[in-house]
């Protein structure tokens, strides 16, 4: 199978991350040349590469870096056409204990990759945003005129990734759209997320512990996400754009659970957890995607259901080892 990119040498960075896994398997499929960045560390893990099938990691050439380190990002850079920039602290929660790292992973890794790129005359680069930087929707659905608010250091480190993404795009010509994803789910994903952590919870105890259970969010499976990525990467009239990607449907935290308990047929109780609930002024309640951009520029739009995209997320799930500390809060 071959696309677009079919022969284009092509960097994905944060690609051991979930959905930078995703990510790189799609572009394998597509036909390009794909280096992966990967967080160095002395185990030499690969984060979620190691899951993808050994066909496709056999085409995929992985360089271990740190996105903090100018070096290190324009070494991974060069002879690269196309730049999908991932690598990201993600954590909200954890954003309130170390506001720092997120301002030097999110914004001053983006610069260093903006930065080589423009070095390396690279084609595009696609930056990597959140629907988190428009904070509590102020109107819904979300278009991308929506005002931007720093309700979390996360969301602020990104809100300042992608500004400064813009400022190269406007005033260094650099070929740069910025992809918001709404929320992405799928295989691979971490406990730190709400989908995966109800799942574990429902396949292997007697309780669902959670936080506030009236946010509304707009979730999107990881593949339709990776097409987003894709997209936007490939179609004409994006560069200088930031496109939503989401499905244009919410749903509250509550009737998540219970669609998921459901399809698990499970009868674990659902319960408060204060330790889960974010600071009352932190806290996002709404986020619905207005995806209408996206759509008419590229075609995209999402393929698979939400009941879909669980039952899937849930067979991979149950097919690994039950994780010991499910009940344990993963900030």
């Amino acid at each position: 199978m071959t696309g677009a990119l079919a022969g284009r040498r092509v960097l994905v960075t944060g690609a051991g991350g979930f959905i930078g896994s995703h990510l790189v398997e799609a572009l394998v499929l597509e036909g390009a040349h794909v280096r992966a960045f990967v967080h160095y560390n002395s185990r030499n893990d690969r984060g979620h590469l190691e899951q993808v099938a050994a066909d496709v990691a056999a085409e995929v050439e992985v360089i271990a870096g740190e996105i903090q380190d100018p070096f290190s990002v324009a070494g991974a850079v060069t002879g690269c056409e196309i730049v999908f920039h991932l690598a990201a602290l993600i954590g909200i929660p954890y954003s309130y204990q170390a506001p720092k790292s997120y301002v030097e992973t999110n914004i001053l890794g983006s610069l260093n990759v903006l930065e080589a790129a423009r070095r390396h005359a690279v084609h595009r680069v696609v930056q990597t945003s959140t629907s988190e930087t428009y904070g509590t929707a102020q109107y819904t659905p979300i278009d991308e005129r929506h005002p931007l608010q720093g309700q979390s250091p996360y969301s602020a480190s990104k809100i300042g990734a992608d500004k400064i993404a813009e400022s190269y795009f406007r005033s260094m010509d650099l070929g740069v759209t910025t992809l918001r994803p709404f929320n992405t789910y799928g295989p691979r994903q971490s406990l730190r997320a709400v989908i995966p952590t109800i799942i574990a919870q429902a396949l292997h105890g007697d309780r669902v512990k959670l936080g506030s259970l009236e946010p509304v969010r707009d979730f999107t499976f990881v593949t339709d996400t990776a097409r987003a990525f894709i997209a936007v990467a490939t179609a004409d009239g994006v560069v200088g754009q930031t496109l939503n990607a989401g499905s244009g449907q919410g749903i509250t935290i509550g009737d998540l659970a219970r669609l998921i308990l459901r399809l698990t047929e499970s009868e674990a109780e659902l319960v408060h957890d204060e330790q889960r609930v974010r600071p009352q002024a932190s806290e996002v309640f709404e986020l619905l995607c207005d995806a209408g951009r996206l759509r008419e520029l590229t075609g995209w739009r999402p393929r698979v259901s939400l009941d879909a995209g669980l039952e899937a997320t849930i067979a991979w799930m149950q097919s690994r080892q039950p994780e010991a500390r499910i009940h344990d809060y993963t900030v």
